[in-house]
């Protein structure tokens, strides 16, 4: 997939929204095991790179610093109306950092009232050192919408053809 392939599926609306205000993605990654992993985590879009912040002991930064491929996907709906997701494949750059990365906080202010953001920002101060900041960037990316008829290729494929017959 060209570079004008992802920003236009990033770009569509409803994929901008997912990347602004969604609080969590699901990553996907190789563990140090060879086996998958997928996990909730906080994020924020830099309009370039999905970036997440973890603890120096986390098994994702060292698995992602050997194995740097990694899917994501960011979601919503529940039911198949409201159905909308956006499935991202891409390449991790991870790197330790000291103190608290900016992204992090960004991506805490999506869920902590702003009221209570102060109070946040102090306690991690006070618990981390150091963070590993893992900035993926997209190499693939597709939007879909099911209740718009935004749909994956193969149930678009289905449709149509329950449609031809009728």
């Amino acid at each position: 997939m060209n570079r004008d392939e992802i920003r236009a599926e990033l770009g569509q609306p409803g994929a901008r929204d997912l990347l602004r205000d969604a609080p969590l993605l699901r990553l996907a990654y190789l563990g140090d095991d060879g086996t998958p992993r997928v996990i909730p985590i906080g994020f924020v879009w830099t309009g370039e790179q999905l970036v997440i912040c973890t603890s120096t002991v986390a098994p994702k930064g060292r698995a992602l610093r050997e194995r740097q491929h990694a899917a994501v996907t960011i979601d919503t709906g529940a039911t198949p109306a409201d159905a909308r997701s956006l499935l991202i494949r891409g390449t991790a750059a991870v790197e330790t950092v000291d103190g608290i990365p900016p992204e992090y906080l960004d991506a805490a202010a999506k869920t902590i009232p702003p009221e209570a953001l102060a109070g946040f920002e102090q306690a991690v101060r006070g618990m981390y050192e150091q963070m590993v900041r893992i900035a993926i960037t997209p190499e693939w990316a597709r939007y879909y919408d099911f209740g718009a008829g935004r749909l994956p290729p193969s149930l678009q494929t289905l449709a149509d053809e329950a449609t031809r017959r009728g």
